[in-house]
């Protein structure tokens, strides 16, 4: 998982995956984890986070702003304009980046448990042609996927 999170200089955040992954930024117990806990932990601290909330009064992160809206016009500049990766992490936040075609790579886990209820990342009328470019599966029965956007 790490040499996935490695590449991302920028995590677009929703304010609930923000305030779940935010506990990152300073783990209680980091020196007694394991060496790939400590390493995950200074991989996002290091990059970038947008988080677009419209009531999240402010950043309790490093590196960390908010933005009130999101504007697909802005991300596509920050696209062109950046150095690493850019991920999107959060149900709505993910559909509007679908929506506007700014997602070229999905990385799918497919996890062995079905949970009722959530929010859609794919709104009614969006289709995306993918290219499988990756699989593996995992002993637990977790198996991972990796497209991209077929234009």
């Amino acid at each position: 998982m790490n040499e996935l999170e490695r590449p991302v200089g920028t995590y677009l955040y929703g304010r609930r995956m923000y305030e779940t992954m935010v506990a990152w930024e300073s783990p209680a117990d980091l020196a007694e984890q394991p060496p790939y806990v400590q390493d995950y932990a200074e991989i996002w601290q290091r990059a970038d986070k947008i988080v677009y909330s419209k009531t999240l009064p402010a950043a309790a992160s490093a590196r960390t702003r908010i933005e009130r809206d999101f504007d697909p016009e802005a991300v596509k500049d920050l696209k062109a304009a950046a150095a690493r990766d850019l991920t999107v992490g959060g149900a709505e936040l993910a559909a509007q980046a679908v929506e506007a075609g700014l997602v070229d790579e999905y990385r799918l886990f497919l996890v062995p448990v079905f949970v009722g209820g959530g929010k859609r990342v794919v709104r009614d009328n969006v289709r995306v042609n993918l290219e499988l470019l990756d699989g593996r599966r995992f002993h637990n029965g977790t198996v991972y996927l990796h497209y991209r956007t077929r234009r």
